[in-house]
């Protein structure tokens, strides 16, 4: 018998999700280079993974260069680990503005070079990672995210950050290296 793809295991592991209801998904490390559609039917998802696990080889990192558009629909998902991958944009498309529910989002180690204003509308968010991307400036639209208490955007492009960051009263970690 072959031996499956990274895409098939992540099917695979998507049916079984869906099958005993699991509140979870782990899809690290699995050297995937597109994630299947057939994650949106995990309604019931509250934690998504699909960054870096340190116990495993860098070289089985994730290589997700999109997501797809079906990501909109886990509408009770509250944390997302989009780490080390190869997105270079989240776009409007995605729908992203949908998970509402959102508290967490890492999206450190990739290669983003804009953000899309609807990340504004993920209220919800407590924590937002974006460490090492390649960002030249953070969406205005940031200044809406009122719940955030963390926010990391260190090495990247930034060369000034925009003036509705001061409407993040409840920020307790904030760590920002901008460039000169």
């Amino acid at each position: 018998m072959p031996e499956l793809t990274p895409y098939q295991l992540a099917e695979q592991k998507i049916q079984q999700a869906l099958q005993s209801g699991a509140t979870e998904l782990d899809l690290r490390s699995m050297k995937l280079t597109e994630l299947p559609e057939s994650i949106g039917q995990l309604k019931q998802l509250r934690k998504l993974d699909l960054g870096h696990d340190y116990r495993k080889d860098e070289k089985d990192k994730n290589q997700l260069t999109t997501l797809p558009d079906s990501l909109g629909q886990l509408t009770q998902l509250t944390e997302l680990n989009l780490s080390h991958n190869q997105l270079t944009t989240l776009p409007d498309s995605l729908a992203l503005a949908q998970l509402t529910q959102l508290t967490k989002l890492n999206l450190s180690n990739n290669q983003l070079t804009t953000l899309p204003p609807s990340l504004g509308q993920l209220t919800q968010l407590t924590e937002l990672n974006l460490i090492n991307n390649q960002l030249t400036q953070l969406p205005k639209s940031i200044g809406n995210l009122i719940n955030l208490t963390t926010l990391y955007v260190h090495s990247n492009q930034l060369t000034s950050l925009p003036e509705q960051i001061k409407k993040l009263n409840n920020l307790k970690s904030f760590f920002s290296v901008v460039q000169h």
